[in-house]
């Protein structure tokens, strides 16, 4: 008989938005299923009360739990100041691994699991032209006072630093197991970055992709044509699925504000 490792996936759960009743009924629909791991692609809270959900989440379930960080993770504070504290949370409790922090994980036999936060990186799409401003620039300590132009060398900063990551895990990663899973909170795609059934226009795509993490994805399943590599992503609250190479597969998931529920699960 063979037993399978089931997984959950969350995106965006924004568990800041739940009252504490809500939250408990939610966290308790995930315990009933008992997953053997839970992963998150980022958006989890707000930096204020971001370790308190991450705990609450450590202790309504007992399995390992991988995430990445969302941008709305950091809102009112600051990068270096939220990674810091999430990097010795981990550290306290084994049990919670934040992928920018890790190397390879392994989900199940022939299994792995890498990750990073990513970031809108601005490379795709018209950033010159666009008229959107993101909460971002308002409320995360290191974009809060630039100019757009100023912002942009930052925001280019923030996707090679996601790229550098992948480049180093992602290839060991395949190296070990036939098939890797990849959490990442921005969509590192154009053809990834899902509105309402539809791909985000250029007004929309510089601040809705990481197209750093994307050249890296395509370069390295490209290197391993016998592997293969699922990369789970969020961000723009809308479900769609593409498939750029026949062995790279990304999954975006869709969410509700004040709504959390399972993007996805995995029989592994």
């Amino acid at each position: 008989m063979v037993t399978m490792t089931r997984v959950v996936w969350l995106t965006d759960p924004h568990l800041n938005l739940l009252e504490e009743h809500e939250l408990q009924q939610f966290l308790e629909h995930l315990a009933r299923g008992a997953p053997k791991a839970l992963l998150i692609s980022g958006d989890i809270s707000e930096a204020p009360s971001l370790l308190a959900h991450l705990d609450r989440l450590r202790r309504a379930l007992p399995c390992p739990i991988y995430f990445v960080l969302g941008n709305h993770d950091y809102y009112f504070g600051s990068l270096r100041e939220v990674r810091q504290q999430v990097a010795e949370f981990c550290r306290r409790h084994p049990r919670m691994a934040w992928l920018c922090d890790r190397e390879v994980e392994e989900l199940a036999p022939g299994v792995g699991l890498v990750g990073h936060d990513g970031w809108a990186d601005a490379r795709l799409g018209d950033y010159v032209r666009s008229l959107v401003t993101m909460l971002d620039h308002y409320l995360i300590a290191e974009l809060k006072g630039l100019t757009k132009a100023d912002r942009w060398p930052v925001l280019r900063a923030l996707g090679d630093e996601a790229a550098a990551h992948l480049r180093r895990v992602l290839p060991a990663a395949l190296t070990r197991h036939q098939h890797v899973y990849v959490l990442t909170h921005v969509p590192p795609l154009r053809e990834a970055c899902w509105y309402q059934g539809a791909i985000s226009n250029d007004e929309w795509l510089p601040h809705f992709t990481c197209a750093a993490a994307g050249e890296v994805l395509l370069e390295v399943a490209q290197q391993f044509p016998g592997r293969q590599c699922t990369v789970l992503c969020g961000h723009t609250h809308s479900p769609g699925e593409c498939r750029p190479l026949p062995n790279l597969r990304v999954l975006t998931g869709g969410a509700e504000y004040g709504a959390p529920g399972i993007a996805g699960e995995f029989l592994l």
